[in-house]
């Protein structure tokens, strides 16, 4: 039966007990990791968010009544112990961060009783994932997913105290507002008091933030939930927490410097990375030119090359095709896999057309130097030769070719780069590669729309030099915008804002709003322009990402207290689910199965 705590203080920690408390009495509690009967003397690992503690209970010590609790102790019971702290009359157990010293009872309580739980409460558990998420608050005990919790407390914690000694203000923004679809998918909520009328749950703060801007708060950041309805991949999640902020009178340079030195500041504080500043840039299109990206992994080379000048004119059709429809042929070079079995480089095939490829062309340079080809055959000796060089190939490489409009050839031999790279095992997961990419396209035309799109959003600043082109050639206006990536993940990203009305009308013309739809839209932030509205920028990093790579996890559901699953449910709590009849009335609202169809 459980006992109350009866007035007892907890004193330490677990690993709070040191050498230095040799000869002390403390009180301990936390959940019991194992207990080990040696017959007279019982030794019992405690266990709290700080680590494991070595007890020991001996007849001579504690009270019959005592001891017989210790030996009902079993796996995850939540117990209080009053003892003397001693040095290990054992082995020093070195791996364990209290391994020199124990506590003997003197006082058990046993404050709560636990079932077997359905997996074992340890580091890098082999359990599955869906019963460990089932079961969360029970994974949520292991030590090692505790550890990245904490580090993301003490990541907050550092980033909070940064921002503020630099004079940003703390300003939280609503959670309920105005649907304003342009991009992701809104999760919309009904209200009870405007029937028929919905609210947004927001994918950003971003137009609350520069009306703080407009307001004059000069400096502001919000740790902000954010939600966006779309499909879920391991770096996304439906909910996900947003480190925003927003700066005013200021340009590109003085968004990127101030954030360089909080990256360098939190790695540091964190984890003990020395972060070098300035960190790299590169623009948009270098990065897709080089690395087919504009999230390069840059840990590694494999980088891409232009071979369309090379094989201009050849006789295999798949590149003369390409090249006169206004595409490019571009390869990557596998260094030392010029033998990788055919079974393996028709997998490679299938993973490039799983990216818009209709195919893969290979040329393998055998070690003797002569050639083994998907194309060969269409080519002559010279032709392959000059490709090869091209390639900077060698004997024992491998050269794998995309060949089709430029957005179709990065996007497949990015995503292949980074698989041959991944199998080749020569990605060096202990480098922290930060990179800026600077220059983005500001548009980016829409197929199903027929109309350009906004590449980040309507309020992204063109860059100053490319301003005329919004009348003659939008495809070719670079943006005031910058993402933040590391290890070819994108952290963050921002933009310098569009302050002039005249440029703002201009920005909706191209987007093919009408001057209504935009106020409709974004009238208030449009109104709130007419009163005087200083030259803004902003950014905003995904803390969940920044963390999961900051301690290497796999995916952002370890380093998110309670995640949902790929589609968008809860293991544990089971939501979403259906509610009752009674509050959907309240809402007006009826719900329309759709009709299976066979």
């Amino acid at each position: 039966m459980a006992e109350s705590m009866k007035g007892l203080k907890r004193t330490h920690r677990c690993t709070e007990v040191s050498t230095a408390n040799v000869g002390q009495v403390v009180t301990v509690m936390g959940w019991v990791q194992k207990q080990r009967n040696k017959g007279g003397i019982i030794f019992v690992d405690l266990r709290d968010r700080s680590g494991l503690l070595q007890i020991i209970f001996e007849e001579s010590d504690i009270q019959a009544e005592g001891m017989e609790k210790a030996e009902k102790l079993r796996s995850e019971f939540v117990i209080a112990v009053v003892g003397r702290v001693e040095k290990r009359s054992g082995a020093v157990n070195e791996n364990l961060e209290t391994g020199d010293i124990e506590i003997r009872a003197t006082q058990l309580r046993i404050l709560s009783e636990a079932e077997t739980p359905p997996f074992p409460i340890e580091a890098d558990s082999k359990t599955k994932e869906e019963l460990r998420l089932k079961y969360r608050y029970l994974d949520l005990r292991r030590p090692d997913l505790q550890g990245k919790l904490m580090l993301r407390s003490k990541i907050a914690a550092k980033i909070r105290s940064f921002l503020t000694d630099e004079g940003f203000l703390e300003i939280e923004t609503p959670i309920l507002q105005k649907s304003t679809p342009e991009g992701a998918r809104d999760y919309l909520v009904p209200s009870r008091v405007h029937p028929g009328s919905f609210y947004a749950l927001p994918q950003s703060p971003q137009l609350f933030k520069q009306l703080l801007m407009c307001a004059g708060y000069d400096r502001y950041f919000q740790i902000a939930k954010c939600f966006r309805d779309e499909d879920l991949r391991a770096d996304r999640q439906p909910e996900f927490t947003q480190v925003d902020m927003e700066l005013s009178f200021v340009d590109v340079e003085d968004v990127i410097e101030v954030n360089e030195r909080l990256l360098q500041y939190v790695c540091r504080e964190a984890i003990g990375l020395e972060v070098s500043l300035p960190i790299p840039r590169m623009t948009w299109q270098e990065a897709m030119d080089r690395y087919g990206s504009d999230k390069p992994d840059t840990r590694f080379g494999m980088e891409l090359t232009d071979v369309s000048q090379a094989v201009k004119g050849c006789g295999f059709g798949v590149f003369t095709s390409a090249l006169e429809n206004g595409g490019s042929v571009r390869g990557i070079n596998a260094k030392g896999q010029a033998e990788m079995p055919r079974k393996k480089i028709d997998a490679l095939v299938d993973f490039a057309k799983g990216y818009g490829a209709r195919g893969l062309a290979y040329l393998a340079v055998l070690p003797d130097g002569s050639f083994k080809s998907s194309f060969a055959k269409f080519m002559t000796e010279d032709e392959l030769k000059a490709l090869v060089e091209a390639m900077a190939g060698e004997p024992g490489d491998l050269l794998l070719f995309a060949a089709d409009k430029n957005r179709i050839v990065y996007n497949v031999l990015g995503a292949l780069r980074l698989e041959v790279a991944a199998q080749m095992n020569i990605i060096d997961e202990n480098k922290f590669n930060f990179l800026w990419i600077t220059e983005f396209p500001l548009l980016e035309w829409d197929e199903e729309e027929n109309r350009y799109t906004a590449m980040h959003h309507p309020f992204t600043m063109p860059m100053d030099e490319d301003l005329a082109l919004l009348d003659t050639d939008p495809g070719k206006v670079r943006a005031k915008a910058y993402d933040i990536v590391l290890n070819g993940t994108e952290l963050g990203g921002g933009s310098v804002r569009i302050f002039q009305s005249e440029v703002q009308e201009k920005m909706f013309q191209v987007l093919g709003f009408s001057k209504e739809e935009a106020y409709n839209r974004f009238g208030f932030l449009l109104n709130a322009f007419k009163y005087g509205v200083p030259p803004h920028a902003g950014l905003a990093y995904g803390l969940d990402r920044l963390v999961m790579l900051l301690v290497k996890a796999d995916s952002i559901r370890e380093v998110i207290a309670f995640p949902k699953v790929k589609d968008a449910s809860c293991l544990m709590t089971n939501a979403p689910d259906v509610v009752d009849e009674k509050q959907l009335e309240e809402l007006f609202i009826q719900i329309a199965m759709a009709e299976e169809t066979e």
